[in-house]
This record gives C-alpha cells, structure tokens and sequence, in this order.
C-alpha cells in the first residue's frame, strides 16, 4: 500500500531524483565493494598506508549507502538492493582481477571522479524541484569523493 506523500515535491519530480539517487547508490557500493576488495588484496611497499586509507574509504561509503538509500525511501521510491541493480544502474566497472597497487590508485581516483559526476548530474532535478534534503545529500558527497580522490592521487607519483 503506498501512503500519500505530501513533502511539497510532486510525484515525478520525486521520482526522477529517486532514479538519480538510485543511480548514486549504486555507484557507491559498487566503489564501496572495489574499495573493499582493494583493501584485501593491496600489496606492495605502500600496503600499510593503502590498506588504512581504503579501510577508512570503504567504511565511509559503507555509511554513504544507508543515508542515500534512506533519503531514495524518504522521497517515496523503493531503493535498489541487489548486485543485479545495481550492475545495471552503475556507472563504475567492477574489477575482476588483482591489480597492482598503483593501478588500484589509479582506477580507483577514475572511480571517485566517476561518482562526483553522477552526484552532480542529479543536481539540476533536485535544484528545480527545491529538495534541498537531497541538494545536501549531493553536495556532501560531491565533497566527500573529491577529497578522497584528491588523498587517492597524492599517493601517486
């Protein structure tokens, strides 16, 4: 049964920001899971800092796709939760092998631009609509991947 929802967003504009918002989730844990698995099979001179700092990434994306997915709930629209969905809505590849620790920088600086740019594809929707719960959600992650892309290239050389 769905409820009435009265939040001063009409029913499509709700709809086209939980579809950007889904679009997001799914980048985040889709780099969520690369930054994970990076985290676990990082080697190398630089291990010791690399597996911290992926460690301190994935946890933060771990808390990322709880808030998105509540805020695509908030707005009234089921959220994606399944690899299916998310495979399908997702901007980044996931990696199947083993790189090597400065591909894995490499690809995952790629990745965090790739999720600053989806975040930022929604925005115009969300401006128009005068969600601002979601231009907030958006302009925190926006922040948060360009930083963690900013720390991910200073490890390069």
């Amino acid at each position: 049964m769905e409820h009435d929802i009265d939040i001063g967003i009409e029913h499509a504009a709700r709809k086209q920001i939980g579809e950007g918002l889904s679009r997001l989730l799914a980048d985040t844990y889709t780099l969520y899971l690369k930054t994970h698995n990076f985290h676990w099979n990082v080697t190398g001179p630089q291990f010791n800092s690399l597996h911290a700092m992926f460690e301190q990434q994935y946890t933060e994306l771990a808390a990322a796709v709880d808030e998105i997915a509540e805020r695509i709930r908030a707005l009234g629209l089921p959220a994606p939760g399944s690899y299916k969905q998310f495979a399908e809505l997702s901007s980044i590849k996931e990696e199947a092998g083993v790189p090597s620790a400065d591909a894995m920088l490499r690809i995952l600086v790629k990745d965090q631009e790739a999720v600053v740019r989806t975040a930022r594809s929604i925005f115009p929707v969300v401006v128009k609509a005068g969600d601002e719960p979601s231009a907030d959600l958006l302009t925190q992650r926006m922040q948060v991947h360009e930083k963690a892309a900013w720390m991910l290239r200073s490890h390069l050389v």
